[in-house]
C-alpha cells in the first residue's frame, strides 16, 4: 500500500522549533523528489521546500534561512526542520512524492 505519513506537528510559540517527518512506504523512496507543502485557512496550498532525488534543495523564500529539508533513504523519510518560526506559518503541512502521492497532513501552530 503505498502512503505517506507526516508526524511532528504541534503548538509552538514564536521563536521555536518544530522537526516534520514524513515516511513513505509502497514507492521507490530514493528516486522520487520529495516536497513540503502548506495550506493556510482560506489559502491556496504553497510549496515550502522541495528535495529531489540526488538531494539538491530548493525553498520558498518564505522558508529560506529558517527551515531546512533533508531525507534519509535508508528510512524511507524526508525532514523539514523549522526553526525561527513565526505565526504566519501556522498551516497544516502536507508531504509530497513527484511520483503522485500526498499524506494526509500535520497541523503546525505557531502563537505570538
Amino acid at each position: 500500500q503505498r502512503q505517506l505519513v507526516e508526524s511532528g506537528g504541534g503548538l509552538v510559540q514564536a521563536g521555536g522549533s518544530l522537526r516534520l517527518s514524513c515516511a513513505a512506504s509502497g514507492i521507490i523512496f530514493s528516486r522520487n523528489a520529495m516536497g513540503w507543502y502548506r495550506q493556510a485557512p482560506g489559502k491556496q496550498r504553497e510549496l515550502v521546500a522541495i528535495i529531489t532525488s540526488g538531494g539538491s534543495t530548493n525553498y520558498a523564500d518564505s522558508a529560506k534561512g529558517r527551515f531546512t529539508i533533508s531525507r534519509d533513504n535508508t528510512k524511507n523519510t524526508v525532514y523539514l526542520q523549522m526553526n525561527s518560526l513565526k505565526p504566519e506559518d501556522t498551516a497544516v503541512y502536507y508531504c509530497h512524492a513527484s511520483v503522485g502521492y500526498w499524506g494526509q497532513g500535520t497541523q503546525v501552530t505557531v502563537s505570538s
